[in-house]
């Protein structure tokens, strides 16, 4: 079977991106699932530790159940994502046995994020997790960049920090990083935000964002791997696409197909129709917003 590692390079030499649907709610996964193999598509499914705090999905241990249940090798691989080294609120984050944990529990591929720490920490516990990650024959993310959260206070206007580039994954930086942690996949900032994981704010659309498409291809250049979009709902869909082109590989989606869940749910009273309904927007999204129908065999070629 290719591994995870494999599928990314494979899809960053074809010039696509391959969504990472987050699931929150355990009925969501045999949804996604379903949809990815309807529409011969590839896609991995991912779950992050804010999830299980904030969400439904309990722990790993019930991601990974929900996902043998209706595993599709075909068509789906998982992830763990976004492992913090410092949490929402700046405590510190005891990452290694969650790590450890997710290769006891047979996921594919594992993630984790030092970007809060100074490039020196965020260096060595990234270096740390890639061994780990790479003994067991599995590949690692890492996030390098402060990558906007919405809802995260207050902060100047988006399109001055765009302007700016405040913020954004930086070169340099990016070739040490890369180097000397030994990541396999890097996430990074370039005008992405992630979703708001705050009660009030998590059913609001981000609005629109945009990402520096000339900085990106920089990035995926000069560091050689592929790249990840974290925060992939609310980007400009034309950015999307320009951007598989210069280097994104893998691409976050939470929002969309959480919001689909929360609001069928919230609507009919029904774990079902709401299931459905993350169905349709997963088959939609594949479709038409990355527009991979179709590519499960180019993908494992």
């Amino acid at each position: 079977m290719k591994s995870s590692r494999e599928i990314v390079n494979r899809a960053s030499e074809l010039g696509i991106a391959l969504p990472a649907f987050n699931i929150p709610f355990p009925p969501m996964m045999k949804a996604v699932v379903r949809a990815v193999a309807d529409e011969d598509s590839f896609a991995l499914v991912e779950v992050a530790r804010i999830e299980w705090l904030t969400f439904e999905i309990e722990g790993m241990e019930r991601f990974m159940e929900e996902y043998r249940a209706c595993a599709e090798p075909g068509h789906v691989r998982t992830h763990l994502d976004h492992i913090p080294v410092l949490d929402e609120e700046g405590r510190s984050v005891e990452y290694r046995p969650f790590i450890e944990k997710a290769i006891e529990l047979g996921f594919d591929s594992v993630m984790i994020d030092g970007s809060h720490l100074p490039l020196e920490q965020n260096i060595a516990a990234t270096r740390e997790i890639a061994a780990l990650a790479h003994s067991a024959s599995l590949p690692c993310e890492a996030e390098l960049g402060a990558i906007l959260r919405f809802g995260a206070g207050r902060v100047p206007p988006y399109e001055e920090l765009f302007a700016s580039g405040a913020g954004f994954t930086k070169v340099d930086e990016a070739v040490r990083f890369v180097r000397e942690t030994g990541c396999d996949w890097l996430s990074v900032s370039i005008g992405n935000i992630h979703g708001a994981v705050v009660a009030a704010l998590r059913d609001k659309p981000k609005g629109e964002s945009r990402l520096n498409l000339e900085h990106l291809e920089t990035l995926h250049k000069a560091t050689g791997v592929p790249i990840v979009l974290h925060g992939g709902s609310g980007v400009r869909h034309e950015d999307v696409l320009a951007g598989m082109k210069r280097g994104i590989a893998k691409v976050n989606v939470g929002f969309e197909i959480r919001k689909a869940y929360e609001d069928a749910l919230k609507s009919s009273g029904s774990v079902e129709t709401a299931g459905e309904s993350v169905y349709r927007r997963t088959r939609s999204l594949l479709k038409d917003y990355f527009r991979i129908s179709g590519i499960s065999r180019s993908i494992l070629s």
